[in-house]
């Protein structure tokens, strides 16, 4: 497939992009600037931001998804929500209908049965973090109201070890474990995009083992 990616520059991103070229797929990138985004050769790029809807209607032609690991951004609360909204319009225009991307673990959704521990971490992660977590929670209300085939992976915290090769994961009950290598984030993330898993649903991931 050609899979339009955002956040392809970050930590997540560019072992996002990697592991959607390993699968063989076709990868076209939205960046800022394309000559220093220091990606491979074999990633396409369109420049822009990804507020800016010209930009990013040009990085949806011919393409069948969208992949986000777009992060927060210092200093800009309603990064999420905002990007969301540009990108519903855009998949709308473009007949694109399937979009996989990363929320966080701290979001509570309805029909969640998270653990105790995950419970009193997202109430803490509210209180610490509130304007990002708020916003995540607006991203996932415009996905939830879409009409679109979304998917949000909502991972604990992010570490830069060496893939486990399994992810533990379920649309509503908390993994064993607290945290999850960025590689295996990414790989979970093209499965969902290949085998259509977790439509319409947020599912929580943790490392498997």
């Amino acid at each position: 497939m050609r899979i339009a990616v955002l956040g392809a520059t970050g930590r997540t991103g560019r072992l996002l992009a990697d592991e959607l070229l390993r699968r063989d797929h076709e990868v076209v990138a939205l960046v800022r600037d394309a000559a220093s985004a220091a990606l491979q050769p074999r990633v396409g790029t369109v420049e822009g931001d990804a507020r800016d809807a010209a930009a990013v209607d040009r990085l949806l032609t011919g393409t069948a998804a969208v992949c986000s690991a777009l992060g927060p951004r210092r200093g800009d609360p309603a990064i999420a929500a905002d990007v969301a909204e540009v990108l519903i319009a855009a998949m709308r225009t473009r007949g694109v209908r399937r979009f996989v991307g990363i929320s966080g673990a701290g979001v509570t959704i309805p029909g969640d049965r998270k653990s105790p521990r995950d419970r009193a971490i997202s109430a803490a992660m509210q209180r610490l973090g509130g304007a990002m977590v708020r916003d995540k929670r607006d991203e996932y209300e415009r996905w939830a109201a879409s009409g679109l085939d979304w998917t949000l992976v909502r991972p604990p915290r992010l570490v830069d070890t060496d893939a486990a090769g399994a992810v533990e994961h379920a649309a509503s009950t908390s993994p064993r474990r607290t945290s999850i290598a960025r590689a295996d984030l990414a790989a979970f993330l093209v499965d969902c995009v290949e085998q259509g898993r977790y439509v319409g649903a947020a599912p929580l991931v943790a490392r498997g083992r």
